[in-house]
C-alpha cells in the first residue's frame, strides 16, 4: 500500500471533533509509543518488548500484542484520559486483527480498568463470556469501581451481536452519559437490551491514586491478565460520543482502500 494511502488513513483520524489522542504504533519494539493529537501521551512497554508485523493500516506495521505483552500510561501522565462523573463521555476506536480462535475469554483492548483495586471506569473488551456473549465486541463502564452490585464481577457492559474473526476490523465503543455502545466495522452491531446499553450512573472517579490507561491487559486478580493477542493497528481516544453517522465515515475513510 502506498505511502499516500496510509497518510489518507491517518488524516482521517484527526478530522473527527475532540481527538484527545492517536497511535498508529509503526515505532519498533523496544520504544515508547508516541501518541498525536491535542495530548501526545506516550505508550510504555509495561513487561516485555511489543513486537511489529508488516501489516499495518496507518503504515507498513502493526504492534503484534500477546499475552504477557501490553503497553501503559501512569496515571498521573494521561489527566486528559480520565473520564468519569454522571457526565463522561468518550469513544475509544481500535483497528485490530484478534487471533479469534485462540480466544478463551475476556481480552482487554484499552482503558482505565483495574479490578484488582476497584478502580474500574471504562474499558473496551473482546469475548467478555457473560449475559450469554461470546467473541463479540463489549463496552465495559462502572460507576462503582468494584464489582456490580448482586454480582462477584462487573456486569454493566455494551456487547454487539456479532462474533469477531481473524480479519482486519475496526471496533468502536462510545459512551454518552445515557448510553454505552458498541460497533463493528462501521455499524451499530445492535443487539436486544444490551447494545446500546442504558447506563445513565456515569463513570466511577479514580481521582489521583486511580487506575492507569492500559493497553492490552488489566490488572485483575492481583496480576495483569485478560491479555489481548492480535494485532493492533491503531487506536484512537476521543474526549465525547462520536456519532454512529461518524463511525461509519471513520471506517470508510481508514479501512475501505
Amino acid at each position: 500500500m502506498s505511502n499516500f494511502l496510509y497518510q489518507a488513513a491517518a488524516d482521517a483520524v484527526h478530522t473527527f471533533p475532540n481527538l484527545v489522542c492517536f497511535w498508529d504504533f509503526q515505532e519498533p519494539a523496544g520504544t515508547i509509543r508516541q501518541g498525536q493529537g491535542k495530548f501526545a501521551y506516550r505508550l510504555q512497554e509495561a513487561n516485555l518488548p511489543v513486537p511489529t508485523v508488516a501489516e499495518g493500516v496507518f503504515g507498513p506495521y502493526a504492534a503484534d500484542l500477546s499475552p504477557g505483552r501490553w503497553f501503559r500510561i501512569p496515571r498521573a501522565e494521561c489527566p486528559a484520559l480520565h473520564f468519569s462523573g454522571e457526565h463522561a463521555a468518550f469513544t475509544i476506536v481500535a483497528w485490530i486483527r484478534w487471533r479469534s480462535e485462540q480466544s478463551q475469554g475476556c481480552q482487554a483492548v484499552a482503558g482505565i480498568w483495574n479490578e484488582t483495586a476497584k478502580q474500574r471506569q471504562y474499558c473496551l473488551f473482546l469475548d467478555l463470556r457473560i449475559w450469554e456473549s461470546k467473541k463479540q465486541v463489549c463496552g465495559h463502564v462502572s460507576a462503582e469501581g468494584g464489582p456490580t452490585p448482586g454480582y462477584p464481577f462487573c456486569m454493566t457492559s455494551a456487547i454487539g451481536q456479532t462474533p469477531v474473526d481473524s480479519e482486519w476490523h475496526m471496533v468502536s465503543f462510545t459512551y454518552d452519559g445515557e448510553y454505552a455502545r458498541v460497533y463493528l466495522d462501521d455499524r451499530l452491531d445492535e443487539r436486544e437490551q444490551w447494545n446500546p446499553f442504558h447506563y445513565p450512573d456515569g463513570l466511577f472517579d479514580g481521582g489521583e491514586a486511580g487506575a492507569d490507561f492500559t493497553v492490552g491487559a488489566v490488572d485483575r486478580s492481583g496480576e495483569m491478565g485478560n491479555d489481548y493477542n492480535g494485532y493492533l493497528g491503531g487506536l484512537a481516544i476521543y474526549d465525547g460520543a462520536l456519532t454512529e453517522a461518524e463511525i461509519t465515515a471513520l471506517y470508510e475513510m481508514t479501512m475501505k482502500k
